[in-house]
């Protein structure tokens, strides 16, 4: 059978071998990594704006939540202890609680004071009545803390904030007044 169409020839397909990629510098791959975290970052907020759309929200007063001093004037002394360790130890604590607690000195530029600041203003020098209540507190914070604590200083600068030296305060007062202190 005569062929009515011509032959064409065509030429074998050529495949080049894919060139080897070539490396990102830092700055390109920084740019990358942008743009891909922009977008995830886009997309978390739609999600989050669609997550919470029905749940209803009214104003916030800060009034209800920040707590802070009043400026009511010094807060009254409690009933003081009987004995004079705890009645020291007692108003100690509450000269750090409305005073302020501080720690790497006696007393900081704000008049705040450590532990054995507070200890030693309210002894109002009797040394005797201060040694015997720093004695106390000693015994307090290794109730708590173990033997290893070695001096009430030591153990008052080793804390970022007061909590835990103002407690140990108030515990003394306590192990003073049953000691009958």
């Amino acid at each position: 059978m005569p062929q009515t169409h011509p032959a064409i020839d065509h030429p074998a397909p050529t495949t080049a071998p894919p060139a080897p990629p070539t490396a990102l510098s830092l700055e390109e791959r920084l740019a990358f990594i942008n743009a891909a975290m922009s977008v995830r970052l886009d997309e978390a907020k739609v999600a989050y704006e669609v997550n919470t759309a029905h749940i209803p929200t009214e104003p916030l007063d800060l009034a209800d939540v920040v707590a802070g001093p009043l400026d009511t004037g010094p807060a009254p002394l409690p009933q003081l202890y009987p004995t004079p360790v705890a009645a020291v130890l007692q108003r100690a604590h509450h000269r750090l609680v409305s005073g302020g607690w501080c720690k790497d000195a006696l007393v900081d530029a704000d008049g705040a004071r450590c532990m054995l600041g507070a200890i030693r203003a309210e002894a109002r020098g009797n040394s005797g009545l201060e040694a015997e209540a720093v004695t106390v507190l000693m015994d307090a914070i290794r109730r708590k803390f173990g033997d290893d604590v070695d001096s009430v200083p030591r153990f008052n600068d080793s804390w970022a904030n007061g909590r835990i030296p103002v407690r140990m305060v108030d515990q003394a007062a306590n192990l003073a007044d049953a000691r009958g202190l």
